[in-house]
């Protein structure tokens, strides 16, 4: 089973910078550019736009890419 996430969890992911974290702020559901390249999103398959919580940077990530995080505390899910 796929993880769906929604407007407002924390997750976290990988960079080359290492584990990052922050609050999902955007769901596409069709596909959608950004910062020059255009990413893919369906229905059942979403791509999640998440504000950095130390850098505000914004990243854009599949949900296979994300793991969500509750009081700081990362929790692995099944994808």
């Amino acid at each position: 089973m796929k993880t769906k996430f929604k407007i407002g969890d924390e997750v976290s992911w990988n960079s080359e910078a290492g584990r990052v974290s922050g609050t999902i702020i955007k769901i596409h559901k069709k596909n959608f550019d950004y910062k020059g390249y255009t990413h893919h999103a369906t229905e059942e398959e979403p791509q999640y736009e998440i504000k950095s919580s130390k850098t505000d940077h914004i990243a854009v990530h599949k949900g296979s890419a994300l793991t969500k995080s509750e009081k700081g505390i990362e929790i692995t899910t099944n994808r």
